[in-house]
């Protein structure tokens, strides 16, 4: 994703169709080279959050939290960066896609401070899910990593 050629973009809405609660330490998910992809409504997809920080294709991504499955209530793109919420909270913003699951369903993988489960967060079935554009300085836009 280049920035100067990134123009806005529709929020992606979904639902969790199903909760999550467990953490894993050693998952061993390999970042995929693209840093969007294309989704369409009635997908399902694990929202999974993790706090490393390498956006490398092929990164391997061990401390996770597994949050639950959502289904996208209408196609759009979902990007590197885009601010992810469910519900009244902030998750985090989207680090990548893992495919060791497709063609049933991608791992999104979202950065946040910590890796949480949708125990931790108190998720429900039903609560909304929405992908918002992120914005360079602003809440989608994930931080380089310390030391780079």
């Amino acid at each position: 994703m280049n920035p100067a050629e990134d123009g806005p973009k529709r929020v992606v809405r979904g639902s969790l169709v199903k909760v999550l609660v467990h953490h894993r330490t050693d998952r061993g998910m390999r970042l995929e080279e693209h840093a969007a992809r294309c989704v369409r409504r009635g997908e399902v997809h694990e929202l999974v959050t993790t706090d490393q920080w390498d956006p490398r294709s092929g990164a391997r991504i061990d401390r996770v939290g597994f949050l639950g499955f959502a289904e996208l209530l209408c196609g759009g793109v979902i990007d590197r960066g885009d601010l992810v919420r469910i519900g009244d909270t902030r998750v985090g913003t989207v680090l990548g896609f893992d495919a060791c699951h497709l063609p049933n369903h991608y791992n999104i993988l979202i950065h946040a401070a910590r890796p949480v489960s949708g125990r931790d967060l108190g998720l429900r079935p039903e609560t909304v899910v929405t992908f918002v554009q992120g914005r360079a300085g602003e809440h989608g836009t994930v931080p380089a990593p310390p030391g780079s």
